[in-house]
């Protein structure tokens, strides 16, 4: 678990005051610092580019 002052420092990075903190219960905190899923890694995303291009829209539309 992150110490005090890290989670105090992420409350204050997502715009939850200091004294909003300390009234989160442990369940609150983790719903908002929860991380919807994995990132993808750069090599993933350049490989998943190159399979599926955006395609461009001609300029007549």
């Amino acid at each position: 678990m992150l110490a005090w002052a890290e989670m105090l420092r992420a409350a204050a990075l997502i715009g939850i005051p200091p004294e909003q903190f300390w009234k989160l219960s442990l369940r609150e905190w983790r719903a908002l610092t929860a991380q919807a899923g994995r990132s993808l890694p750069r090599k993933e995303f350049d490989l998943m580019m190159k399979k599926q291009p955006d395609e461009r829209a001609d300029a007549d539309g």
